[in-house]
């Protein structure tokens, strides 16, 4: 039986990352080789990750697009192993239907699209027919001259429409807004000022922010030191509503996730 992201009004799911790439933009590879792989996820789930998501193709912009028999050559031995490592859900982040089925017949719970089923429309199809949860993600070929929020609540609620048409179940829809896909730095910086708006789509929210380029560039730092620039628009993202967080650095994360929750709570 799939296990599903827990949704609690008084708890943010932290999603840690694993990159199974030679090439990923947070970590240069670090995690490509299996058993590499395989430990990293277990770290995270000591450290309080609330489910691993597994990606095979890096989404940086000079990356490789990878054919679906690569992906799934990269991800074989690790799903073939992660379930009996971890209990946590499982997530994997393809936009290929044919990945999308053989993660699902291989242990994985969850299917995250960072092209929200405009890449590959028969994603929509096999996640339907799976019974799995789907993560859509907002993102487009060129950034848009347009009221960045305008564009982006209107194109999430056709993306909506579609995986709903496509017959996925509302209940198993979640929402993300793609920081840092098709979009300017300032599109970015002004998607997190106004994430509340996004989260009242009346969908469940990921947020995807951790050592992106927004924080690189709004601090001036490389990637291996935007740490506290990535916690920052994590406790905006939980003060303004979202649901999940996905992000390389899981302890740190839980333990802002869970002061910022505590704020609110009080109030």
């Amino acid at each position: 039986m799939r296990q599903q992201l827990a949704q609690t009004p008084d708890k943010t799911l932290v999603m840690g990352i694993v990159n199974v790439t030679p090439d990923s933009f947070s970590d240069g590879g670090r995690y490509f080789r299996p058993e590499e792989a395989l430990n990293h996820a277990e770290t995270l789930a000591a450290e309080g990750a609330d489910v691993i998501d597994i990606g095979a193709e890096s989404t940086r912009p000079d990356s490789i697009q990878l054919t679906s028999e690569e992906e799934i050559r990269r991800l074989e031995p690790v799903l073939s192993e992660l379930r009996q490592r971890v209990s946590l859900p499982i997530s994997v982040d393809t936009y290929h239907a044919k990945t999308a089925s053989f993660a699902l017949e291989h242990g994985a719970d969850i299917i995250n699209d960072v092209w929200g089923g405009l890449a590959d429309p028969d994603i929509l199809s096999v996640v339907a027919k799976s019974g799995c949860e789907y993560i859509y993600m907002h993102n487009r070929k060129e950034p848009t001259d347009d009221d960045i929020m305008r564009v982006l609540l209107a194109e999430t609620e056709r993306g909506i429409a579609m995986c709903l048409e496509a017959g996925i179940p509302q209940r198993k829809l979640w929402i993300d807004p793609g920081i840092g896909f098709g979009k300017t730095f300032q599109q970015n910086l002004k998607i997190l000022g106004r994430m509340e708006e996004y989260c009242e789509l009346g969908y469940p929210v990921l947020l995807g922010t951790s050592r992106k380029s927004v924080v690189g560039k709004t601090l001036d730092v490389p990637v291996g030191e935007r740490l506290e620039g990535s916690l920052a628009t994590v406790a905006v993202g939980v003060m303004k509503g979202v649901q999940s967080v996905r992000v390389h650095d899981a302890k740190s994360t839980v333990r802002t996730c869970r002061m910022v929750e505590a704020i609110i709570h009080a109030s």
